[in-house]
């Protein structure tokens, strides 16, 4: 496995890069668990059936002079510098990226620093912009993607964090949105509908319902603000009564007004 190493770095020399396709450095990880040569944690994981640990590295070797040494940034050997970024706690090398090691949070994050602030309750590191202005939800970070069902707190992937307080993938975010606008986990919206909501006032006074429906009345749930309320029902949607939202189930069957009856 310790070759099957050696030739992804050496392809990666060739492609003008050094590592793999997860980090750019300049030596091999000796994984604690099975004593073999990774270029990262991630090529280890897809290759076997156990995970490393990155916080029990406690060697590497060089892709160079090949010596093999304790983790450091400079090959002690050679001078090769292993990355431009190396955190001690995580092993990390990589190329430059403004990377921080966030206490909180336990592994580094990609920054800059001043651009992020660990919310304590969520527990993640989020933009300076969300300070003060994001639902908290305690320990949020911790739970896996409800899109995909993979990690969020260690993931390469940035976070998206919904009006809801709940966290999803960037990417499966973006996915989200081409089939809905809801959550998964408690059916808010993701972002905001008011600009469509109004769209939608419009469509309804405009498709007047036929007689017999006219006077007819529904019980709603309504998904963004959770209040109750009875509407005219319409086959394009019901308004929320309280927040004007259409994000809206049925909480009941549909009834005619008494004067109608």
């Amino acid at each position: 496995m310790a070759a099957s190493a050696w030739e992804d770095g050496a392809r990666g020399q060739k492609q003008g890069r050094r590592g793999c396709e997860h980090y750019d450095r300049g030596c091999l990880l000796k994984a604690p668990c099975c004593d073999k040569l990774y270029t990262c944690r991630l090529c280890h994981d897809n290759n076997e059936d156990h995970q490393l640990d990155r916080f029990k590295v406690k060697e590497v070797q060089c892709i160079n002079c090949e010596k093999i040494q304790h983790a450091q940034q400079t090959c002690e050997e050679c001078s090769t510098l292993f990355g431009e970024y190396y955190c001690s706690i995580c092993h990390l090398f990589d190329k430059d990226k403004k990377q921080y090691h966030c206490e909180n949070c336990g592994i580094c994050r990609i920054g800059p620093k001043e651009d992020f602030f660990h919310c304590l309750k969520c527990n993640l590191c989020l933009a300076m912009n969300l300070q003060g202005k994001h639902k908290c939800i305690e320990n949020v970070s911790r739970q896996n993607c409800p899109i995909c069902l993979e990690d969020i707190h260690t993931s390469r992937v940035v976070a998206h964090v919904l009006p809801c307080g709940h966290l999803l993938h960037r990417t499966c975010y973006e996915e989200m949105l081409k089939e809905g606008y809801r959550c998964p986990l408690c059916m808010h919206s993701a972002l905001d509908m008011t600009r469509y909501w109004r769209q939608l006032d419009d469509e309804v006074a405009q498709t007047p319902m036929p007689s017999e429906y006219q006077n007819m009345t529904v019980d709603i749930l309504c998904n963004d603000c959770n209040g109750r309320s009875t509407v005219q029902f319409h086959i394009l949607g019901m308004k929320c009564n309280i927040c004007e939202s259409y994000n809206t189930a049925q909480a009941g069957g549909c009834r005619i007004s008494l004067d109608q009856q």
